[in-house]
């Protein structure tokens, strides 16, 4: 009995053995092979679209399970799936993206892909085609956050309204640039902001995470080109006339083409500040009614301004008609739309 449960014990071991020389074989075999990572191409334009699919191969053994990891350059680009497919996406800003992709039974296999500014402005309005909103999506997000930040400052309590608001491009780059911001709950208790928006926010990007750094706003004319990066063309700060002049586009004179985002420009002759801006909010977030304009008075005098909400049919009403938006108005300059929202005609 002994001598039969020895032996049975002995070719379970043999077996044993025998299976470990093969997972052995196998293994060895597998890692002398080596994986291959072969992107479609190494090299992309940094403009948030540009993509590469990431092949992995080996030369007898068709991987499987493969995981990827950043080891530089997460901030750079985003790792997708197109069904069966891994692609790279690349964000706004140049660098080097270095990728490891791992599979069981393999060494790991490192690629590196590089991503360049792209200077391309398709419109030649001096906006960098890397900042455009490419997706409806995008521009809508866009338009709702932009008018809901704008209109939260007339109902928060001045204690709690941004310090920095004190006329109207002041309104209008506050709003614009958190528009472009992370919105998560630290920001909003920052901004002490009781409600939120049901809308998505951006994707494309996140202020200040693009080749412009905290650049926002362009204040020189011309074409976009790659000096603009460093030379300071894009600054935090941007009057009523830089922002129409290098940041917007214009749209009509009539008020029937303006869409929630939009801004509306007069040009006061004699004026201490001549330019003045609105903005376009269409329905509000926070009450009935549709047709809304929003914007700060600026300084007068012994006063430092306010914010005023008021409707299109109204401010068309206005006492004074240097202040109605009519064609018939020659200081009204007409609705002007951001860049970045700027599609082909």
């Amino acid at each position: 009995m002994l001598r039969h449960f020895a032996r049975r014990w002995g070719l379970a071991l043999v077996c044993l053995l025998i299976g470990l020389a093969l997972a052995f074989a196998s293994y060895h075999r597998a890692r002398k092979s080596g994986l291959v990572v072969s992107p479609g191409r190494d090299v992309l334009p940094a403009n948030g679209y540009a993509e590469t699919k990431l092949n992995v191969s080996a030369e007898k053994y068709s991987p499987t399970a493969v995981v990827w990891t950043f080891t530089s350059g997460r901030e750079l680009a985003d790792i997708e799936m197109k069904g069966p497919d891994v692609y790279l996406r690349a964000g706004v800003n140049p660098g080097l993206v270095t990728l490891i992709a791992r599979a069981p039974g393999f060494p790991p296999a490192q690629t590196k892909i590089q991503l360049n500014l792209d200077p391309t402005d398709q419109f030649g309005d001096g906006t960098p085609d890397f900042l455009r909103l490419d997706s409806q999506e995008d521009r809508s997000a866009f338009r709702h956050w932009f008018a809901f930040l704008a209109e939260s400052t007339l109902f928060q309590p001045e204690k709690d309204r941004p310090i920095e608001i004190n006329d109207c491009a002041a309104l209008i780059r506050f709003a614009y640039r958190e528009t472009l911001r992370r919105h998560d709950a630290s920001w909003a208790i920052q901004w002490h902001l009781n409600q939120l928006p049901g809308s998505q926010s951006v994707k494309k990007y996140t202020y200040p995470h693009t080749a412009l750094g905290i650049g926002l706003f362009r204040t020189k004319p011309g074409a976009f080109a790659p000096d603009d990066v460093v030379n300071g063309t894009f600054t935090q700060f941007a009057d009523a006339e830089s922002l129409r002049l290098y940041n917007t586009h214009f749209v009509s004179r009539q008020m029937s083409a303006a869409r929630t985002g939009d801004l509306l420009f007069f040009r006061q002759e004699g004026h201490r500040m001549p330019f003045h801006t609105m903005i376009y909010l269409g329905d509000s977030s926070f009450t009935d009614g549709s047709g809304w304009l929003i914007y700060h008075t600026g300084p007068s005098g012994h006063t430092s301004g306010e914010i005023r909400r008021v409707t299109v049919t109204e401010l068309q009403h206005h006492p004074e008609f240097c202040w109605r938006p009519t064609p018939q108005n020659p200081a009204f300059l007409g609705v002007y739309r951001w860049n970045i929202l700027r599609e082909e005609d």
